[in-house]
């Protein structure tokens, strides 16, 4: 199993002129201690569950260039970009460049965006559910388009190309793996089945629901004739070390029942991230432990 690590937060002490060397710091240890991606959020406002809707938040394809040049091994992705941000041809473009520039490094992380409160607070259209999910499938097909080198015109019910070039192409073969997030049986497991190269599910559901999950998913690869096998099943939670959160022991169980419910790539924020000691036990007592699980 491999671990990654998210920061949803920038609420750092002196902020805001420490969010960028703390910033640094942490992607640097995280590097070091043997974390295999790196993910921020793409939200422009914060969210419920983490904080105050008006504390700090940077834009997500901007501080994943600045993480990209300050490291050089770990995958670097959005935990997971709202599909009606951004254009899909300029939303392939950024990612495309965050690929060459990082040597190949970029993950496309995507879901259908949820987010009303900042979608309207700074004027982004905020379409119906179902429109935003055939908004999601357009901007799949786009991308598969766009990096497969076909230079060629889109035309789909809400996006229109009239020439799809992607100069200069990925590094990453064949193209930067998408992730698409989300845990919608009916909708989300479909188009993961179809256009994903990994999920991305809910940690704290538990290893019961993971697993149903994931039997959700291999019927729909079933349906559409996509190997199971293919899809990196991946899951986000969150983990605390300290004194009032949880042991590096706590840690390894929790990697070994995600780990044998299916999961290969677990990706945890961490609280108290910008402590740094948090990174260096996990590097020193966990991530020895869950290399060797399958």
């Amino acid at each position: 199993m491999r671990i990654g690590l998210q920061i949803p937060s920038f609420t750092w002490p002196g902020w805001p002129a420490q969010i960028s060397p703390k910033l640094a710091e942490i992607g640097k240890v995280a590097e070091q201690a043997g974390f295999a991606s790196l993910w921020v959020m793409d939200h422009f406002f914060q969210i419920q569950n983490v904080g105050k809707y008006d504390e700090p938040m940077l834009e997500s394809y901007s501080t994943l260039s600045y993480l990209a040049a300050l490291t050089h091994r770990i995958r670097l992705g959005t935990m997971v970009t709202g599909a009606i941000y951004r254009h899909p041809g300029l939303l392939i473009k950024t990612v495309t460049t965050l690929d060459v520039l990082s040597g190949g490094r970029a993950y496309l992380g995507i879901g259908a965006g949820w987010n009303e409160q900042e979608s309207r607070g700074l004027g982004v259209p905020f379409p119906s559910l179902k429109d935003r999910f055939e908004r999601l499938e357009e901007t799949l097909r786009i991308a598969k388009q766009m990096w497969s080198g076909q230079a060629e015109p889109f035309k789909g019910k809400h996006y229109q190309l009239d020439l799809a070039l992607n100069v200069p192409p990925a590094l990453s073969s064949p193209h930067p793996p998408i992730l698409i997030g989300g845990m919608g049986e009916r909708k989300t497991l479909k188009l993961v089945a179809r256009y994903g190269d990994a999920c991305n599910l809910f940690a704290f559901g538990g290893p019961d629901i993971i697993r149903h999950k994931l039997d959700i998913l291999k019927q729909h690869c079933a349906t559409v004739g996509r190997p199971y096998q293919e899809i990196e099943k991946t899951a986000l939670g969150t983990v605390k070390i300290a004194p009032d959160g949880m042991t590096a022991d706590q840690v390894i169980d929790l990697c070994r029942s995600l780990s044998q419910a299916g999961i290969q790539h677990l990706i945890v924020n961490m609280p108290n991230v910008s402590e740094i000691k948090p990174l260096e036990i996990i590097a020193e007592k966990v991530i020895p432990v869950i290399s060797q699980m399958e």
